[in-house]
């Protein structure tokens, strides 16, 4: 039995979720990045109402750790933590790249194909993974200036699917192949619920102090000095 809230700002859309023993309850969406900062604690507090829960019911306070916006990601795990140390509660970090892959798995459900999703990083940049059916790493999470063979491994091997804002420059830029599908996917916390409640039942979780996102690459400004 658990009781999860789950919060995810990585990118322009940002979302929380409440789902019990592993099935979403109520999802809200905020697709402005500008405002996540004050609308997740809203949609908290909005959706803990609505959905009759306290915090003292819930069990765990799962995030989208990263990779994604390095703006976006500080929101989301800076409340996620301050709700944790508030209420005492367990912290859950998961993988964005890793979620993306289990909805679109949900989704299309093919057991015999690759999960790529991909974040864009500005310019020719990714941030992206390789995953299979089962959410097991076939390529780790890593920043990748893109190229026309990029992914030529993976597609010459397996029906391979590419999805996320960032997978449009790479569409853009291969060859066609006929395994290379993309399909349209739009971050939501819903997709975190499978992940962080079989971490839950793992007692996987993060140090609250000391825990912090999985920024893939060096932050760097663009402000002039």
């Amino acid at each position: 039995m658990s009781l999860i809230l789950h919060i995810d700002t990585a990118t322009t859309v940002g979302s929380v979720c409440l789902a019990k023993d592993g099935q979403p309850l109520q999802t809200l969406v905020n697709d402005k990045q500008q405002d996540h900062a004050a609308s997740m604690v809203l949609f908290v507090q909005e959706i803990m109402r609505q959905q009759q829960v306290t915090p003292k019911d819930l069990d765990a306070i799962a995030v989208s750790a990263g990779p994604g916006s390095y703006t976006g990601l500080r929101v989301g795990v800076a409340t996620a933590k301050g709700l944790c140390y508030t209420w005492e509660k367990p912290l859950i970090a998961v993988s964005t790249l890793q979620m993306m892959a289990q909805g679109i798995l949900s989704q299309v459900k093919d057991a015999d194909a690759l999960y790529c999703p991909m974040l864009d990083a500005r310019r020719m940049e990714v941030y992206t993974a390789v995953y299979d059916a089962s959410l097991n790493i076939v390529v780790a999470p890593h920043a990748l200036i893109l190229t026309a063979d990029a992914f030529s491994q993976q597609i010459a091997e397996k029906k391979t699917y590419f999805f996320g804002n960032g997978s449009d420059k790479w569409q853009q830029l291969m060859p066609p192949h006929a395994n290379a599908l993309f399909v349209p996917y739009i971050l939501n916390a819903a997709d975190m619920v499978p992940l962080a409640t079989a971490a839950y039942t793992r007692k996987a979780f993060e140090d609250v102090a000391y825990f912090s996102p999985f920024y893939l690459k060096p932050f760097h400004s663009t402000m002039k000095k």
